[in-house]
């Protein structure tokens, strides 16, 4: 991220002016022809992050409903739709122009499945067999653990979620968070944390849930 990094891409309308330009890269093993814009996150193409997650995350439920959480210009949940196409995939992000990009390269794909919005619009009752993120650790530790206590809960009986995360921004501190604050907070819904692999600079924690 350039110096306008942090700048902005958390907030809902970034403050410059959205000018659109085209982004051609591989996703799900072919090269596809988006669109992206500055004032989101890494709009010049897959991150590192994500990358890795796309890259080492077992296949996602083929079926159901799937989550991307921080959804950008959209490349995991596009990979998401590409890989599923009888599931119905939610991307959300609070970035007004991220949302509008995502469901307009949903669109130029023939994705129908994909459906981007606020965190807000999502119906509280839908659950999610898979949710897949590169979840914004930039914005803080408390709002970051305010993101995930409010998806991570949502997970379907047996659903799985993937979070891939920087070591050195903290990824170990959050796994044994995360360990403890589900298990107290929803003793019943039988919630796993684990390391699922681990790359130099990254590690890719799992969140299973085994009761409905």
């Amino acid at each position: 991220m350039g110096t306008q990094g942090a700048e902005h891409y958390f907030s809902s309308q970034p403050s410059t002016p959205m000018k659109r330009r085209p982004l051609s890269v591989v996703l799900a093993g072919e090269k596809r022809q988006l669109q992206t814009a500055g004032g989101i996150f890494s709009p010049d193409g897959v991150d590192k992050g994500t990358t890795i997650l796309l890259s080492e995350a077992p296949p996602p439920a083929t079926e159901g409903n799937l989550l991307d959480i921080g959804c950008g210009w959209g490349p995991i949940a596009l990979s998401l739709a590409l890989h599923s196409p009888e599931a119905t995939i939610y991307a959300v992000d609070v970035n007004e122009r991220s949302i509008e990009l995502t469901n307009d390269n949903a669109k130029s794909l023939d994705l129908g499945n994909v459906h981007a919005s606020t965190p807000e619009a999502v119906d509280p009752d839908v659950r999610f067999n898979t949710i897949w993120s590169n979840p914004p650790i930039r914005v803080g530790k408390s709002e970051l653990h305010s993101i995930l206590l409010m998806w991570l809960p949502r997970l379907a009986h047996n659903g799985i979620a993937y979070l891939v995360v920087q070591k050195n921004l903290g990824s170990d501190s959050l796994q044994r968070w995360l360990t403890t604050e589900l298990t107290e907070q929803f003793p019943d819904a039988g919630f796993t944390v684990a390391r699922d692999s681990t790359n130099k600079a990254f590690r890719i924690l799992r969140v299973t849930r085994t009761n409905p």
